[in-house]
């Protein structure tokens, strides 16, 4: 008997001795089993960092260029309608000078067939303008608008209104929407 309860004791030590090697190998086997999830899940996070970031990338640099693109249509939309401005803005003092000339009278045969020839050029300058978009601004009676017209002076008149144009000093020229020179009126008091 007393063999049995020295054999009992040494079973058990070996059964506890087995369980905790089986407790350890089972641990070893879980830290194996974690150690090779571990890396991986890692590298797949970090991988799909990376492809989250490089879309994000992607989408900001299509809206860029999609900007870009926007941007370009609209300074080439504005280069083709203001296209005639330098020259346009070149050829005005031309128009202004034969208008002039043909303010002053004359009776001779000779001045009468100049200014024929000044009119004619005058009316072929004026329509090559408003072909390609210019008009003129600034007529007595119409109403001061600051962004159409420079006044010069405030004089009483009986003719028009308050804040209309009295008389026109300079012609003004507005390509499509933007002025390229103001009239320089005479605005009544």
């Amino acid at each position: 008997m007393a063999d049995e309860t020295e054999n009992k004791p040494k079973d058990e030590k070996i059964t506890e001795d087995s369980d905790t090697t089986l407790v350890e190998e089972m641990i070893e086997d879980e830290n194996v089993v974690q150690e090779e999830i571990d890396p991986k899940q890692i590298e797949l996070n970090e991988a799909l960092a990376r492809v989250s970031s490089l879309e994000d990338q992607l989408l900001r640099s299509q809206a860029e260029i999609q900007n870009m693109q926007q941007r370009h249509a609209r300074e080439v939309q504005n280069v083709h309608k203001y296209d005639g401005q330098k020259l346009a803005s070149a050829v005005l003092p031309a128009v202004d000078n034969l208008e002039r000339a043909l303010l002053v009278e004359s009776e001779d045969a000779v001045a009468q067939q100049i200014k024929t020839g000044v009119e004619m050029t005058l009316k072929t300058l004026v329509q090559a303008l408003t072909d390609n978009g210019i008009s003129a601004t600034g007529e007595v009676g119409e109403t001061f608008d600051p962004t159409k017209h420079q006044a010069i002076q405030s004089v009483d008149s009986d003719d028009v209104d308050s804040d209309q144009i009295a008389s026109v000093l300079q012609k003004g020229y507005i390509l499509q929407d933007r002025v390229l020179r103001p009239a320089m009126v005479a605005v009544a008091k």
